[in-house]
C-alpha cells in the first residue's frame, strides 16, 4: 500500500465549510484528491440567514469572512469537483437535499466531516440561557446525527464511508462558562462510538478530532489576554493552525486509516497533559 494519502475517486461533504477548520479541511480534502461539498448556513450569494445564528455567524458576513463560493473555486482550480450549498444542519430538509444534489451531481458522499458548530454561547451554568442550551443541542449534535443518517444508506451501499466528528477539548475536560458546548461536545464522543461500532461490518469508520486552541477566525475575535492563558497551558505554549486539525482528518478519510475507528484524536497541543 502506498504510505501517501491519496483520496481520488471519493467525494467528501463537509459542513461548516466556508471558513476556520471546514475550509482548511476542505482545501486538504480536495489536495489529496477528493471532490468536495461545502455546507454551510452561510454563502457569499446568499447572506441573509446570519441574524438567525447569533454573533459569530454575524461578525463572519460583516468582516468578510464567508469563503464558501470561493473555495469551491480553489478546488476546482486544483482540478476537482465542487459546489457549494447553504445547509443548515438542523434541517434535515436541508441536509438531505445537500445530500441528494452530491450524489445526483458527483456519484456518491464517501466522506462526512461534521465540522458545523456554534461556539457563542458563554456564560457560568446559573447564567445559561435555555434557548441557546437547546440552540447548541440542535446544531452541534442533532445536527451531526442528521449529517450521519443521510450518508449512511449511501456509505453502505458501496461498502465503503469515513464520518469524522469535531469535537473538542471542552468535551473531553469540561469547559469553564461552557456548559451547553462542552455537553454537545461530550454527546458527539457516544455517537463516533456507536457510529463505529454499527459501521464497521459495512465498511465505515467513525472518529472523532479533540481539538484544543486553534487559531481560527473565532479564536483571533476573542479576548486576546485570555488566548494567551489557554495557549500557555499547551505544551508548546501557542494556539495550533487549522491546517493541523485538516492533516488529521485527511489521514482518517484515507486508506492509511482502514483499522482505525471509534477512537478519539486529539489534536490539542497537549493541553489535556499536567502543564507546568
Amino acid at each position: 500500500m502506498s504510505l501517501e494519502i491519496d483520496l481520488s475517486g471519493r467525494v467528501a461533504l463537509v459542513t461548516g465549510g466556508s471558513r476556520g477548520l471546514g475550509r482548511a479541511d476542505a482545501l486538504t480534502l480536495a489536495r489529496a484528491g477528493a471532490d468536495v461539498v461545502i455546507a454551510d448556513i452561510l454563502v457569499e450569494s446568499d447572506t441573509s440567514a446570519a441574524d438567525r445564528y447569533g454573533v459569530l455567524a454575524q461578525a463572519a458576513v460583516a468582516q468578510g469572512m464567508v469563503h464558501a463560493e470561493s473555495t469551491v473555486e480553489e478546488i476546482g482550480a486544483l482540478g476537482r469537483r465542487s459546489f457549494a450549498v447553504r445547509c443548515d444542519v438542523t434541517s434535515r430538509d436541508d441536509v438531505g437535499a445537500a445530500v441528494s444534489r452530491a450524489v445526483e451531481e458527483l456519484g456518491s458522499v464517501d466522506i462526512l466531516v461534521n465540522n458545523a458548530g456554534t461556539l457563542d454561547h458563554v456564560g457560568q451554568f446559573a447564567d445559561q440561557q435555555p434557548d441557546l442550551w437547546e440552540r447548541d443541542l440542535r446544531v452541534n449534535l442533532t445536527g451531526a446525527f442528521n449529517c450521519a443518517q443521510a450518508v449512511w444508506p449511501h456509505m453502505r451501499e458501496r461498502g465503503w464511508g469515513r464520518i469524522v466528528n469535531m469535537a473538542s477539548v471542552a468535551g473531553t475536560l469540561g469547559g469553564f462558562g461552557q456548559a451547553s458546548y462542552s455537553t454537545t461536545k461530550a454527546g458527539l464522543l457516544g455517537l463516533t462510538r456507536t457510529l463505529a461500532l454499527e459501521g464497521g461490518r459495512h465498511g465505515i469508520t467513525s472518529n472523532a478530532i479533540v481539538p484544543g486552541i486553534i487559531g481560527s477566525e473565532a479564536f483571533h475575535m476573542a479576548n486576546p489576554a485570555m488566548n494567551e492563558r489557554i495557549a500557555n497551558r499547551t505544551v508548546f505554549k501557542r494556539a495550533g493552525e487549522p491546517q493541523d486539525v485538516a492533516n488529521a482528518i485527511a489521514f482518517l478519510c484515507s486508506d492509511l486509516a482502514a483499522y482505525v475507528t471509534g477512537i478519539e484524536l486529539n489534536v490539542s497541543g497537549g493541553v489535556e497533559l499536567f502543564v507546568f
